[in-house]
């Protein structure tokens, strides 16, 4: 049986993702030449979390996440992230939920008869 995840116990593939994202938002403060207090104060955060999330660090906020790409002009770029017309197992699952046969014809009213 596999033990629990505690807190900070991330899969290994998230880890490598995180790092990932840090490292793509250091590319992007350092093109624009901006120092960490530069895009921190831009971003309205401490220098030391701008740092953890250029580290990768798991525990960074979602929040500051947000708040560092769109202070540096990239929040565009999220509108791919967990869109629900790129999920083709959620669309999948719920397609094999739904009824395969329709209900009965209903009939019709006879009440706009005129």
């Amino acid at each position: 049986m596999p033990r629990s995840m505690s807190k900070f116990d991330i899969p290994p593939q998230v880890s490598k993702q995180v790092a990932q994202l840090g490292q793509r938002v250091r590319v992007a403060r350092l093109r624009r030449g901006w120092s960490v207090a530069d895009l921190a104060g831009k971003a309205g955060i401490n220098r030391n979390t701008l740092t953890a999330l250029e580290l990768g660090k798991p525990g960074t906020a979602l929040g500051v996440c947000f708040t560092v790409l769109w202070a540096l002009g990239l929040e565009p770029t999220l509108d791919g992230v967990a869109d629900p017309d790129a999920d083709l197992h959620g669309k999948a699952l719920e397609a094999a939920r739904r009824p395969t046969r329709a209900g009965k014809p209903r009939k019709a009213s006879d009440d706009y008869d005129f």
